[in-house]
């Protein structure tokens, strides 16, 4: 996902003053909002079995 995309997700889940933040803590704090752990990152993420997550390419980039 592109920022544009990533910052439309956030106003969705109700996420506020998100201007600033860089990519990887923005998906971090809709994980959060989700209810989901914020993984996105996580050093153990080669390990994710999470196999439909709509981060994961993202993630495993990183």
């Amino acid at each position: 996902m592109n920022m544009q995309e990533i910052r439309e997700r956030a106003a969705a889940v109700g996420l506020a003053g998100i201007g600033r933040l860089r990519k990887s803590e923005l998906i971090q704090r809709i994980q959060q909002a989700e209810g989901n752990d914020p993984c996105f990152g996580a050093g153990w993420r080669h390990q994710c079995a999470e196999m439909h997550c709509c981060w994961r390419e993202d993630c495993l980039k990183e």
